[in-house]
Parts: structure tokens; C-alpha cells; sequence
């Protein structure tokens, strides 16, 4: 199914301010829709002089007219002269009798989408049409909280249609935690003061400590009277309490977490009260927390195996210059180099919260390692990378770098061995692979011939079976070796997801 951006651009005939401002509009689709207790349509014009659906919203709280998606149709004949009519005439337009739908009256209002107008513009743009289409079919005694939710609809259609929402200087809804209408809505007049509270909002203020009913309360001064004695608060509460602002805060009392989120409601430009949304997120918050305190620990923990690793690696460093065996300071050199280059991970992975690491960056900090340590009086090795890594999870960037590691330190110990040279690490990246070619300009192999030391073995091990892998030896026409390394990226996908 195509998105919003890639239908509204394929009509070429809105800019990138149109987009936003339907983008921001469709975030709040869910809202309008439960709201008015039907679904929720926008359309935007096509070259042919009609309109296409690029967002539908069913309600959480009614029977949805759309059981099919019609995201990419185009308007009906049934709605487009009305479509049209609230289009070109930027008015509201509701249908004049009951639309049958499938067999189902309905009934529909098309809002004219009116942007305000931006740097260089005279005057507000219509972007669009929003139409609401209400069952008829289930046609009951409304309560009083549907009669509020859809008189806050309607003011928010008015709004729609005055270019007063939404609000592009509103902060965007977050991914967990956003108070929905069911959750509990509040409608509070001009001055603050509570016109109306659903039971689930009457219930999130009882957690806090609100034993009394909130209607005919100034809602400010039923926080201020929540809120612990002494305790810091968020300073955008006061404003999101009065209504003032379309602004978020959480509300904290008695171990209890309550998101709020204020949408000022507008008569042509004229405040005229506010709904408040308000949600119990004690346990999501707390669930934050807990993850917060897991990455500090592992980030710490990284912290201090990079620190013992470093630790280790000096000792090895101390034990190679006291040694009188060449036999043995190689070694001990070679170990003191893998042990460096593992650290260096946990170096990355220790400033960051996610636990996958930009190795672009790991490899950068491990080639100079190698470089400096590898190098022999003799040899004059100038090492230089191609391409991107790119992020790889921790279980890959640790045998890779390792690896990577044993590559480029036989490239500069034995093909450049006592001569100038160069080693080139090219890397590339594909949505199925993660290609990796270690190049130099030394003595090559001999024909046929793989080395068979410790460090062959450890690349073997590392490439093919910890990253699944494949490896090849082959000597470059002419002089030098290259190694091909071929690592799946469906394995890399498990580890991330």
C-alpha cells in the first residue's frame, strides 16, 4: 500500500508544507475518529479534477462503515460533488438526506483541509477534504460523553476548516504512553475550569489522589492540590492544566504516572476552552525506567571489560618486552593485538544505548592499532579503507573486527615484509550482504598455498562459524593477495530484530 507522501506527491499538485501539514493531521486521525464515532477519510485532488483517499482512520469505538482499506481509490460518485463543493467553496458541507453505503445509511460531513499560510503565502492553502462518515445503522440514544466527544469533534472540524489544526507547533505524539480519548477526556471552558470528565479521567485523577468530582473545579488548581509539597514539577504543567498551549506534561502523585495532553479548542482564531487528554502510564513509565537502569548497566558493565581487557593488553605489552624469545614476543605481541582490538568494541558499545555499534568507526580505531603495532622498522605499510560498514550488531562487530584484525596485520607482517606498500580494505554493503575484501601490494602467496597458522585459523573460525560466512585466499595478477570475505545479511537481520 502506497503511503500518504507517495500518494499526495504522485498528483503534483501539493508542495512539501501540504504534506507536512496532512501528515500531521492524519497522526491525529485516530482522534477525530473516535471522537465522532466514524471513520475518518482524507482526500486530496487528483490532475482530473477529482479527489483521492491518501489516510483512512476507522473508530475504536463504533462499527466501521470501510471494511476494506480504501487508502489509493478514488471518491466515489455518491461524495464527490459534495467533496468538491466543501473543496472550492472552503466550507463544511454535510449531506442533505442519509447516504446508503452497502446497505447502511450513513451520514457524511466533508471538512475543507485549510493550511495556514507560510513564509512568502498571502493566505491560508486548501490542501485537501476530510470527510466523516457516521453509521447510521447502530443509531442509539447518545450518552452524555458521546454528545461531548462529538461536540469536540465538531470544534475540531471547525478548526480543520479555519487552518487552527493542527498545531505544527504542537511536539509530536510519542511511541508509547500518548493519551487516547477512551483513555480519559476532560473539557475544560476559557477560564480552566472543568466542564466535563469521562469516568476513565475521573478515575486517573482518584489514582493521584482527586477523591471529589472534577466538573465545575478549576483543573489547575485540582493539580497544584495533587502535587507532592516540595517536589520539582514539570514546568509546562501549569500551562497544559490551563488549557493555553498544545502542549504534553506527566502529572506524578502517590507513585502514579498520568500523561496529559492539551488540545486548545478555537472559534476563528478565538480561544474558547480545551480537551484534555489524560492517560494512566504508571506501568509504561516504569517500564522505561527499568530498561533506562538495564542500558546504564550495560553500558557499564562494556565500560568495564574495555578497562580489564586494556588491563590485559598492557600486561601482555610488559611480558613481550621482558621476554628474550623473538618466538615468544611475537606471540605475545599478536595476543596483546587481538585483545585491543575486542576492547575497542566494547569501547563503542560502552557510549551508546542500543547494542549495536557503528563499525565503520570500531574498524577505523582498530586499523591504526594494527598499523602501529605490525609495522616493522623495515616496512612502511599505508593502510586505507573504501566503502561503509555500516551498524552491526555486537555479535557480529567482535568477530569481525578480530578477524579484520589478523587480515590486515598478515598483510602488513608477511606481504609487505621488509618493503613500501599499501593495504586497502574495501567494504560493501547490500540489503542481502556485507562484502569485504582485504587487499595488498606485498610478495602475494604461493601458488596454491594458504597459510596455516594460528591467525588463518582464527580467521576461518571467525568468518565461517560465528558469521556464517564464506572466505577466500588468491593471489592478485601480478603481485599482492587479496581476501574475499562474503558474510549473509539475513543472519545480521535476526540478530537486530
Amino acid at each position: 500500500m502506497s503511503t500518504l507522501s507517495d500518494l499526495v506527491y504522485a498528483q503534483g499538485r501539493s508542495t512539501g508544507a501540504d504534506i507536512e501539514w496532512l501528515h500531521r493531521l492524519a497522526g491525529d486521525g485516530q482522534l477525530l475518529a473516535d471522537l465522532a464515532f466514524a471513520d475518518i477519510v482524507i482526500w486530496v485532488p487528483t490532475v482530473d479534477d477529482s479527489f483521492i483517499a491518501v489516510a483512512h482512520t476507522r473508530p475504536s469505538g463504533a462499527a466501521t462503515l470501510f471494511y476494506r482499506d480504501i487508502v489509493g481509490d478514488m471518491v466515489r460518485p455518491q461524495w464527490r460533488t459534495q467533496v468538491r463543493d466543501a473543496f472550492t467553496r472552503v466550507e463544511i458541507v454535510d449531506s442533505a438526506s442519509p447516504d446508503w453505503f452497502e446497505e447502511t445509511p450513513t451520514r457524511v460531513r466533508a471538512v475543507p483541509i485549510v493550511r495556514a499560510a507560510g513564509a512568502g503565502e498571502q493566505s491560508p492553502v486548501v490542501v485537501g477534504v476530510l470527510t466523516r462518515h457516521t453509521n447510521l445503522g447502530e443509531a442509539r440514544t447518545p450518552s452524555r460523553q458521546q454528545i461531548t466527544f462529538n461536540d469536540c469533534a465538531d470544534d475540531l472540524f471547525g478548526m480543520i476548516a479555519s487552518a487552527d489544526f493542527p498545531d505544527l507547533a504542537a511536539p509530536t505524539s510519542p511511541r508509547r504512553g500518548a493519551p487516547r480519548a477512551s483513555d480519559g477526556l476532560i473539557r475544560i471552558d476559557v477560564d480552566g475550569t472543568t466542564t466535563f470528565a469521562s469516568p476513565n479521567a475521573l478515575s486517573a485523577f482518584n489514582r493521584l489522589g482527586f477523591d471529589d468530582e472534577l466538573e465545575g473545579e478549576s483543573l489547575l488548581e485540582v493539580a497544584t492540590g495533587i502535587l507532592p509539597k516540595g517536589r520539582d514539577f514539570d514546568e509546562s504543567l501549569p500551562i497544559v492544566m490551563a488549557g493555553r498551549a498544545p502542549w504534553r506534561a506527566d502529572l506524578e502523585a502517590r507513585g502514579v504516572t498520568v500523561s496529559l495532553r492539551t488540545i486548545p479548542l478555537k472559534d476563528h482564531g478565538t480561544r474558547i476552552g480545551a480537551i484534555v487528554l489524560c492517560r494512566d502510564v504508571t506501568e509504561i513509565r516504569h517500564q522505561e525506567q527499568e530498561l533506562i537502569t538495564k542500558d546504564a548497566t550495560i553500558r557499564e558493565i562494556h565500560h568495564r571489560v574495555k578497562n580489564n581487557l586494556q588491563t590485559v593488553a598492557s600486561l601482555l605489552r610488559i611480558q613481550s618486552r621482558r621476554t628474550h624469545s623473538d618466538e615468544a614476543r611475537d606471540a605475545l605481541t599478536h595476543a596483546m593485538r587481538r585483545v585491543a582490538a575486542i576492547a575497542v568494541v566494547h569501547d563503542t558499545l560502552s557510549e551508546g544505548l542500543a547494542q549495536n555499534v557503528d563499525f565503520d568507526d570500531v574498524f577505523d580505531r582498530v586499523l591504526k592499532l594494527v598499523a602501529e603495532v605490525a609495522a616493522s622498522p623495515n616496512t612502511r605499510a599505508r593502510t586505507r579503507k573504501t566503502g561503509t560498514f555500516g551498524t552491526l550488531p555486537s555479535e557480529y562487530a567482535t568477530p569481525l573486527a578480530l578477524a579484520l584484525t589478523e587480515l590486515v596485520t598478515n598483510a602488513v607482517e608477511h606481504g609487505l615484509v621488509d618493503q613500501e606498500g599499501e593495504v586497502e580494505i574495501i567494504a560493501e554493503r547490500t540489503e542481502d550482504r556485507l562484502g569485504v575484501k582485504v587487499r595488498d601490494t606485498g610478495v602475494g602467496l604461493p601458488e596454491g598455498q594458504v597459510g596455516r597458522g594460528l591467525g588463518t585459523q582464527i580467521v576461518r573460525t571467525l568468518i565461517q562459524g560465528e558469521l556464517s560466512g564464506t572466505i577466500d585466499w588468491h593471489t592478485l595478477v601480478g603481485s599482492g593477495t587479496e581476501v574475499t570475505i562474503e558474510i549473509p545479511m539475513r543472519y545480521l537481520g535476526r540478530t537486530q530484530s
